[in-house]
């Protein structure tokens, strides 16, 4: 028996329905945290972004994945992220653990979910951009990994839903791919909580 509900055809747009409670929680918890007031503030968002993104690293390399999201290993804000602590004389913090993902062991549905919250988070890039030029960083000293694409972050976010929603899987892969991304912003919040709060 089929089932008679249907679904929104938009991958990217279950996604976010599926996590606009944690993504807000996210959101809340920077900025009452007053990350971009000076650049102490700022500097623990940044040990945030390092450790959110050395544990997706391994995505960015992903066979599968590359052909599922054509430019994928240009998104990659890792290095950025690490020259902007040099820029600030800040070390990398220590890890925790191993990253999250490591190159061969990838479930490709999870890191669809994982990619869409990192990729995600490009589209508010625009407004930390604005905060953190009070204090004096930029596209080209300490706030790289902000800067948007060539193409404008509106459009680089499109191209990239695109591929996601095109991407081809089982009907028994979805709920990984939602499961991917609620685990994404826990991770993220848990560095929150661990780093800024």
């Amino acid at each position: 028996m089929t089932s008679t509900m249907t679904m929104e055809p938009s991958r990217a747009k279950r996604l976010k329905a599926q996590t606009h409670d944690t993504h807000a929680g996210v959101d809340s918890a920077i900025m009452s945290a007053a990350s971009f007031a000076d650049r102490a503030g700022y500097g623990r968002f940044l040990r945030v972004q390092y450790l959110f993104h050395r544990d997706i690293a391994a995505l960015y390399a992903e066979p599968a994945l590359q052909a599922l999201l054509p430019g994928l290993p240009e998104r990659q804000r890792l290095a950025l992220i690490e020259a902007d602590l040099i820029d600030l004389g800040m070390d990398a913090p220590r890890p925790e653990g191993p990253a999250r993902f490591a190159a061969g062991e990838i479930d490709l549905p999870t890191g669809l979910g994982w990619l869409y919250v990192a990729e995600g988070s490009n589209m508010g890039a625009a407004l930390l951009r604005k905060e953190v030029a009070k204090i004096g960083l930029s596209d080209t000293f300490g706030a790289r990994h902000l800067a948007p694409a060539p193409e404008g972050p509106a459009a680089h976010w499109r191209s990239f839903t695109a591929a996601l929603d095109a991407a081809e899987l089982d009907e028994s892969d979805e709920p990984r791919v939602g499961a991917g991304a609620g685990a994404a912003f826990a991770r993220v919040q848990a560095l929150i909580d661990g780093h800024i709060g």
